[in-house]
């Protein structure tokens, strides 16, 4: 094997920690034959991929190799002459990491997986990319998973060494989340809104870190797997920035394409790739029983802590709220948005504000809760709006 890649990959492992695992590192069927990884720019793929590696015993971390496709390496050498060679020298657990950034990918990993029944693939990928619908067909292949950021209880143990137990739905419902040693959770809470989505906030420069993040997405990432044109990716950003001064934003198709001088026909799928690509929430109604076919009620961004970056001070926190309950539900539940209230999650129906929110609005609903921010306790159907960041 090449000693560049060997090397790269003792570094790399060298370098990351096995303290905290995101959350979806226990769900994975690791020892499947391939299985993807996809979720937006910084929310530890990477980490977790080396993780795993690391936590193996010794023998099959010799028989593992950590490649990244935006190596150079491969501006010379191929994905699959580099996996023919390791799988020659005993080669059984291959990791790729980024995959998109390698032009060809789709064709070869399915001609690696074909070629080599006994190997185990593990990936990573934008979650613009649309695995299933590359040059080559994975969807018989391979189990696709996707990540996003940090919960508020995932938030407490990598932020503050707090741990604390995932709560089901019925549990937060019937007020029981007090979270152990934690006397008053406000405080972290309200910082976790700020800076607590992104694993990466512990490296500071934190909104610098998340506008490069935007900045990449929009005029790069989407770009790039869209076939679209640097003037698209602006277009794309452009849209953004109007998104993110108007949430929850109504979506009036006509009134967006003339803001940014596109196509109507086009802004539905722009707001697609931004959704995708982690920019944006798009909350639907319930059409037809099929979350993901109903219309688009309302547009947020993705979570709270974009909102801060894009607009700092000037952040509206009952948008802040709403972004927050729907970003944290949608990850473990079907949301959809409610007729009479905000958010609807299957028979139930939530209203969600601040500390003097009251149930008028609710009262005549079966099922019907108030979601408030700056609350410790529940009270009958009045829940506090952190408990909905232990789902997961």
């Amino acid at each position: 094997m090449d000693a560049l890649l060997v090397t790269y990959m003792k570094e790399q492992l060298a370098a990351v920690s096995t303290d905290f695992k995101r959350y979806l590192y226990g769900q994975l069927p690791w020892s499947d034959r391939m299985i993807g990884i996809t979720g937006p720019r910084g929310v530890g793929k990477s980490t977790m991929l080396l993780q795993r590696i690391k936590e193996q015993p010794a023998d099959v971390q010799a028989r593992s190799l950590y490649i990244s496709a935006e190596q150079s390496y491969f501006t010379i050498h191929t994905l699959v002459e580099t996996v023919d060679e390791f799988v020659r020298n005993g080669g059984e657990w291959l990791y790729i990491d980024e995959v998109h950034k390698y032009s060809r990918w789709s064709v070869e990993l399915k001609q690696i997986y074909d070629t080599h029944p006994r190997l185990h693939i593990v990936f990573t990928g934008s979650s613009v990319l649309d695995i299933l619908q590359g040059e080559a067909d994975l969807s018989r292949r391979a189990l696709i998973f996707n990540m996003q950021g940090l919960s508020f209880r995932e938030y407490l143990e990598l932020f503050h060494h707090i741990t604390t137990p995932v709560r089901s739905l019925e549990e937060v419902l019937a007020g029981n989340v007090q979270i152990e040693s934690v006397e008053h959770p406000l405080p972290l809470f309200a910082d976790y809104l700020r800076q607590g989505y992104y694993p990466f906030a512990l490296q500071g420069f934190f909104y610098k870190r998340i506008q490069q993040i935007v900045r990449l997405t929009m005029e790069m990432d989407i770009p790039q797997y869209a076939n679209m044109t640097p003037a698209t990716g602006r277009k794309l950003h452009q849209m953004l920035t109007i998104i993110a001064q108007n949430v929850p934003y109504k979506p009036e198709i006509t009134g967006l394409a003339n803001e940014i001088k596109a196509s109507r026909n086009d802004v539905p799928s722009y707001l697609l790739y931004l959704e995708r690509a982690g920019m944006i929430g798009q909350l639907r109604n319930d059409v037809g029983g099929m979350r993901s076919l109903g219309k688009v009620e309302k547009v947020y961004l993705d979570n709270p802590n974009l909102i801060y970056a894009l607009t700092g001070e000037n952040a509206n926190i009952g948008n802040v709220r709403e972004t927050f309950f729907y970003n944290q539900t949608r990850e473990v539940l079907p949301v959809t948005s409610s007729a009479v209230s905000d958010f609807a999650i299957g028979k139930y129906t939530f209203e969600v504000g601040g500390a003097k929110k009251g149930t008028r609005q609710i009262k005549d609903v079966e099922n019907g809760y108030v979601v408030r921010d700056d609350t410790e306790y529940a009270a009958g159907n009045i829940l506090p709006l952190y408990s909905f960041g232990l789902l997961y």
